[in-house]
């Protein structure tokens, strides 16, 4: 028989073993995956991809950087996202094309895809479920298509996913980039994610939130925020797709998405200016929050802002999907549900 006083250290080093093992897995999870925020900085990224760098090799999660690089189909200089991409990225970047990973059934641009579909996107981005992901756009434009990108992988369920803020400042501040032929990646299988509903605002009940607008009994106080420039929502200038309309929803706040954006670096603004942009606008933290634009791509932005603000409820936050290019080709032209005008 073995004395209790025998087992004693046995249990002892056990236990040390246990712990040791324990706080091992925490520092690496740590060192591999943390982030100070969902915004994340340049030299941020560059430390993390240097301790978890995106190997096909490794069975450990990894680090990706994902370039989201877009432009509006009006762009006066004729850019595109994968071109802008060959011409410079951050090293073992991969591509999302954002005019691809989309609902192909849809007549509305950029709506979001099945959630098989988007299964099979990370599949062949070579993503994996307990990858971190972080998106990023063009130095070009600083900040525009990453947020929607960030906001799709939050919708269909990826745990780890954070923003560039931004690349502009990377190339700026001298850190490495590649340029040439997209380097081929392994590709693997993404499982078929749920898509998270509550994240999304439709057709429909946008439509019940405009009809009811300065109804007391309506809408619960829902507000809309139009991320579009103020010459759209006006009703002033062109929108980029020939044949829509200009104007905006009735009692919707127009905040254009540059307005939390810096003029120079056009990364987002600090957490404490933001709530000044919000404020300033008359946005009411306590009620809930329907982000629009022209087809559900800036939207995001203001979506991201509000988050880094901590501005309102994450509960009580939604994107239109559809936008302004759903809403302007749906909406009937005697329902005064196209305003123009302050």
């Amino acid at each position: 028989m073995v004395s209790i006083t025998a087992l004693r250290p046995l249990r002892a080093s056990l236990a040390q073993r246990g712990s040791w093992q324990s706080c091992r897995g925490s520092l690496l999870a740590g060192t591999r995956r943390s982030f100070s925020g969902y915004l994340v900085s340049p030299q941020e990224l560059a430390d993390a991809l240097k301790k978890a760098p995106p190997t096909p090799v490794s069975s450990e999660p990894r680090v990706i950087p994902l370039c989201a690089s877009w432009f509006l189909p009006n762009d006066p200089q004729g850019r595109t996202g994968i071109d802008v991409f060959r011409e410079k990225r951050i090293p073992k970047a991969r591509f999302f094309d954002l005019d691809k990973v989309i609902d192909k059934r849809s007549p509305y641009p950029h709506m979001l895809p099945n959630p098989k579909n988007f299964a099979e996107a990370m599949s062949e981005l070579g993503i994996r479920h307990e990858d971190t992901v972080v998106v990023y756009d063009s130095a070009e434009l600083g900040i525009l298509s990453a947020p929607r990108v960030g906001w799709t992988m939050k919708v269909f369920g990826h745990p780890n996913v954070h923003i560039l803020n931004n690349f502009r400042l990377w190339v700026d501040q001298g850190l490495p980039t590649e340029s040439g032929n997209v380097w081929t990646v392994e590709c693997g299988t993404y499982p078929i994610p749920r898509m998270d509903e509550d994240k999304v605002a439709s057709f429909e009940e946008v439509r019940e939130v405009a009809e009811d607008y300065n109804n007391k009994e309506g809408a619960e106080g829902i507000q809309i925020l139009d991320a579009r420039s103020y010459g759209r929502w006006a009703g002033k200038d062109p929108e980029p797709r020939p044949g829509l309309p200009s104007g905006h929803l009735p009692g919707s706040i127009n905040i254009p998405f540059d307005s939390v954006l810096d003029p120079e670096t056009k990364a987002f603004l600090p957490a404490d200016k933001l709530k000044e942009v919000f404020a300033q606008k008359g946005v009411d933290p306590e009620k809930p929050i329907i982000a629009t634009c022209g087809t559900g791509v800036t939207a995001c932005i203001l979506e991201t802002a509000l988050r880094e603000a901590q501005y309102g409820s994450a509960e009580k936050r939604r994107v239109y999907d559809g936008s302004w290019t759903e809403w302007a080709q749906r909406v009937e032209s005697d329902d005064s549900l196209i305003r123009t005008g302050e």
